[in-house]
This record gives C-alpha cells, structure tokens and sequence, in this order.
C-alpha cells in the first residue's frame, strides 16, 4: 500500500523539483506542524486555533523563524534555502512584502525538501528554533 503521509523521494528526484513546487509541500507541512503545536499547547476552541495558526503561518512570522533558523543550515539545506527565497511566484498577498514574502517561500521550500526527503528529526529540530521567533513577531503584529 502507498504511504501518503511520508512521500520520500530520492536526491534525484527532489533535484527535479522545483522551489515552488516544495514550498507547495513546505506550506502544508508547516501548517501542520504548526497546528499541532497550538492543539497540544492546550487550545480548544477553533476559534482561537484558527486566529493563532493564521498568525504563525503568515508570512511575516514564517520570515521572522527563518532569520532565527539560517545559521543553524547545513550547506545543502542553504541552498534549498536560496533557491526558495530566490523563487518568482505570480503574485504577493498584500499583507506582506516581497521580502517578507521571499523567506516565508524559502521556508516552505526547505520544509517540504526535509519532509520529501523523511528528515523528520531535522524537521523539527528547525521547527523549534523557528516557533518563538514566530510567535514572538505574531505577537507584535496580532490584531483583534
């Protein structure tokens, strides 16, 4: 049976793939991860769970954990990183700028390459160096 919940590809494979294309994975990933962060830290109303998720995953706070996570890269995941940031998406969403919205890509890319490649151990090893720096921009920023 096909395992859906961990897609691993091969170097090559992911080599084939574009930034974009990850951070379509990344996106996802990160979401999630981010969900499941808010649930076990005792929200339960899905009111609070969608306020909070939507401000972490912003790309404003996405940007804020990649300035926290860039020294910790390995060359490899530099380069995703790069390609990522380095990305042309058709458009930009308003409640950002281009370079918020430039790192928030390059973390989804690095996300979904980590995930593609089953490196779940560094996936959350970033992801936890990446959170309060998150949650401490969505703080400064929340409205209402």
């Amino acid at each position: 049976m096909t395992d859906f919940f961990h897609p691993i590809m091969d170097t090559h494979a992911l080599k084939q793939c574009s930034s974009l294309a990850l951070a379509h994975m990344g996106d996802s990933v990160y979401e999630l991860m981010t969900r499941g962060h808010l649930i076990r830290s005792g929200l339960v109303t899905s009111r609070n769970l969608h306020r909070k998720t939507i401000h972490l995953v912003c790309a404003g706070a996405q940007a804020a954990g990649a300035q926290a996570i860039l020294p910790l890269l390995t060359e490899e995941e530099q380069t995703v990183f790069r390609h990522g940031r380095n990305a042309k998406p058709k458009s930009i969403p308003k409640s950002s700028t281009p370079g918020e919205y430039a790192l928030a890509t390059a973390v989804e890319s690095l996300f979904g390459w980590l995930y593609m490649k089953g490196e779940y151990d560094r996936l959350n090893a970033l992801f936890t160096v990446l959170l309060p720096a998150a949650q401490e921009w969505a703080e400064q920023h929340e409205k209402g």
